[in-house]
């Protein structure tokens, strides 16, 4: 008989044959490590030890512009890191960003993994049940600070509860904020352009998206309404998606909800999604949405945002970053953008569907000699993120210690965010009032002084004052709060044994069908026949495996 090890490698290979490469949209320019995922005071790690080694993978950055004379294989973050607590770095590989995640699962089904990579939920299950990386429980408790540990469960321990696979410690969440919301982005000068008003409802968005392709206010040769990519359900793609979309018509993209009889339910096979690809099959018949949109990624559809033929775009709070190289040029704002809450169908307000917080897992393999210099990097990610002393400003800014724009802190290996924030309650109104007294956080410090430098004439940091000013992504976000306009996951347990061997095929399948009914390939009917095959593919058992687990947290 095969080894459960064996066969769980062959599941990892065979995988590869489902999957295709998968690109994640980059956060913002000139982020500060504060709005990362980063370091907390490390006692006791540094200095005083003998350098240890530590490897991991890197996907490479476009956003990331090094120093002169640095790379990832010398660069002062990594020195930082083995002079402060005497953990060497080294890359066994390094990649483009749009192919990092293929070349992770390749790492798996070859079992040649670093020390420690990133993985996703499926693959940290995959991996335990392979016996290819190390149970964390004891080498955190013992070597994580204090710091870390309070920092990792502000949530009061959800976040870190997903990372346990048979009450043992997998992996280390890489964690941030759920509350994280997506937002319509509209281009402003052409609502007042055409005598159109702010989108209230999605009957406004509708019209207006009408009007924009019929009227086409920015000249191009061919207008449409919405921009859209060819992941638009992903939670990867945080600008050119149609998950607020979906939100819009009280439809969400795989979360597990309440079904009304103390049960969860999964959102994909719902009627509200059949409404929504109901309404998407019609704007692409009427011309709203670019009919090449399935073979576009996001840099490839927002070429039509920065051209002038589109006005409209659901994204995520950094979105104005991307619209930022289309709305800027030679120094002069010529696109304006105004951001909006995800307007709705109905007299119903938007719930913003949010997820936990983690998408993703640091994992060390089984082979690393020295797991515990994974842990101080951890803890010093939290330390100099989130309270750094002027010489640790280097982890965010590289060897000169200023922010200019060159996004160092993505050359810190492994990052962990805060779970909350009050971004939304303070940037805003300090931008305003000018009144940086109110300023606690670095991030808040780093997004207010870029903010400023907009206010005092500086159009290269246009994009941030559309997310933190005051009629910014950022200041939707307390009456989002305050209201319980969102929706959360339900689910928060590690993948389920069906989840993890069938659902990259369900989600495939879903989104193979979406698109063609999006596209007028298939009827809209079409839906149903997917329910019922998402049933038996796969779905009945996950849901019965989803509610046993639910049964046993009550």
């Amino acid at each position: 008989m095969k080894s459960k090890k064996a066969i769980a490698i062959v599941s990892l290979t065979l995988a590869l044959a489902f999957t295709g490469c998968s690109s994640k949209t980059s956060p913002e320019p000139s982020q500060s490590s504060g709005n990362a995922k980063v370091p907390t005071e490390t006692t006791g790690t540094g200095n005083g030890h003998d350098i240890i080694e530590v490897s991991t993978v890197s996907p490479s950055d476009p956003y990331l512009k090094f120093d002169e004379g640095e790379s990832f294989d010398k660069n002062s973050v990594y020195d930082a890191y083995e002079k402060d607590i005497g953990v060497k770095i080294t890359n066994k590989w390094v990649t483009d960003i749009s192919q990092f995640k293929e070349r992770v699962k390749i790492a798996i089904a070859s079992n040649d993994l670093p020390d420690f990579l990133p993985v996703n939920a499926t693959q940290l299950k995959e991996l335990t049940e392979a016996d290819m990386i190390m149970d964390l429980t004891e080498i955190y408790d013992q070597h994580a600070t204090e710091e870390t540990k309070k920092f990792l469960t502000m949530d009061g321990g959800m976040q870190m509860k997903t990372a346990m696979i048979d009450g043992k410690m997998m992996g280390i969440p890489s964690s941030y904020n759920p509350f994280n919301y997506q937002f319509l982005f509209v281009r402003t000068d052409w609502l007042k352009e055409l005598g159109l008003p702010e989108p209230k409802t999605m009957d406004d968005f509708l019209k207006i998206a009408e009007a924009f392709k019929a009227k086409n206010p920015g000249g191009t040769k061919e207008a449409f309404g919405i921009a859209v990519s060819k992941s638009p359900f992903s939670i990867e793609t945080g600008v050119t998606g149609l998950r607020a979309f979906l939100n819009g018509y009280h439809a969400y993209e795989n979360i597990w909800m309440e079904d009304g009889n103390g049960g969860l339910m999964n959102s994909d096979i719902q009627p509200e999604m059949k409404k929504a690809l109901a309404a998407l099959q019609d704007m692409f018949k009427k011309g709203l949405i670019d009919p090449e949109f399935s073979v576009k990624d996001t840099e490839k559809a927002a070429e039509l945002i920065y051209d002038g033929s589109i006005g409209m775009v659901f994204g995520a709070s950094w979105t104005p970053a991307q619209l930022a190289k289309g709305a800027v040029k030679d120094g002069k704002v010529v696109q304006e953008w105004g951001v909006f809450p995800i307007p709705s169908i109905d007299n119903k307000p938007t719930l913003n569907q949010i997820g936990l917080g983690v998408d993703e897992y640091y994992v060390i393999s089984k082979q690393a000699k020295h797991p515990e210099g994974v842990i101080r990097l951890l803890n010093q990610w939290i330390v100099a993120d989130n309270h750094p002393t002027e010489e640790q400003k280097v982890y965010g800014y590289g060897k000169d210690r200023v922010e200019k724009g060159n996004n160092y802190w993505l050359l810190n290996p492994l990052r962990v965010g805060k779970q909350f924030d009050n971004n939304g309650e303070i940037l805003p109104k300090a931008i305003e009032n000018k009144d940086e007294r109110i300023l606690v956080t670095a991030d808040q410090k780093t997004r207010y002084a870029r903010a400023m430098q907009y206010v005092e004439g500086d159009t290269n940091m246009w994009w941030e004052y559309l997310i933190s000013g005051p009629h910014g992504a950022f200041s939707h976000v307390p009456e989002i709060q305050k209201n319980k306009q969102y929706l959360q996951n339900k689910f928060y347990g590690a993948p389920t044994p069906t989840m993890a061997d069938r659902q990259e095929i369900l989600t495939k399948k879903r989104d193979e069908i979406f698109i063609k009914i999006i596209m007028n390939q298939v009827s809209v009917d079409e839906f149903d026949k997917f329910v019922a095959e998402w049933k038996k593919l796969g779905g009945d058992e996950i849901t019965k495996e989803v509610n046993e687990w639910y049964k046993s947290l009550k």
